[in-house]
């Protein structure tokens, strides 16, 4: 099978459950946002180097495909079988965060993203999440989306900003916090 169709070339593309629809629908503007996360998630995947935290991030990856191919269905439907994203993942995630924040001191100010080429992407991966979110509340306002996808993705960011701090601990770098000149 050859990696390229051409059915691409005239700036539509297929939806699951075979409508064709524009590469800057809805759809394809959250679920591409979504990819870009994935590829993201895998760039901090290769930076961090313990086992706790890269089988966390390979965990989200799946959960990341699973929902972009949630969002990837036509209004239509189809009959293909697809995973769903459950409560459990978020149980997940919020887990995750529970035992980082344990580990964690207390925040008392708005840190300024950066220290590190592994916190500056856990921030950058974080600012994707919430850009794949607002895509997807987007998307919500025009189709149905079950809503426990935008619970992931709002958990998720969070996820991420815990584990940037957590990476600030890590590394024993400083974290900078925010002191705004009023």
């Amino acid at each position: 099978m050859k990696i390229y169709t051409k059915k691409g070339d005239q700036g539509k593309t297929g939806l699951i459950g075979g409508t064709r629809v524009s590469k800057n629908d809805l759809k394809i503007n959250a679920y591409g946002t979504v990819d870009e996360l994935n590829a993201f998630v895998g760039l901090l995947r290769d930076l961090i180097d313990d086992s706790n935290y890269t089988s966390q991030l390979i965990e989200i990856q799946d959960r990341l495909f699973t929902a972009g191919s949630l969002l990837a269905v036509s209004d239509e439907g189809t009959k293909m079988k697809i995973p769903t994203i459950k409560s459990s993942d978020i149980s997940s995630l919020e887990s995750w965060i529970d035992s980082m924040d344990n580990e964690l001191p207390e925040m008392k100010s708005f840190v300024l993203p950066g220290g590190h080429p592994i916190v500056s992407n856990c921030h950058i991966t974080r600012t994707i999440c919430r850009r794949a979110e607002r895509c997807i509340v987007i998307l919500s306002e025009h189709s149905e989306v079950d809503p426990i996808i935008l619970s992931y993705f709002n958990r998720l960011s969070d996820y991420f900003f815990t584990l940037g701090r957590m990476m600030v601990q890590k590394l024993g770098i400083k974290e900078t916090p925010w002191d705004p000149k009023i």
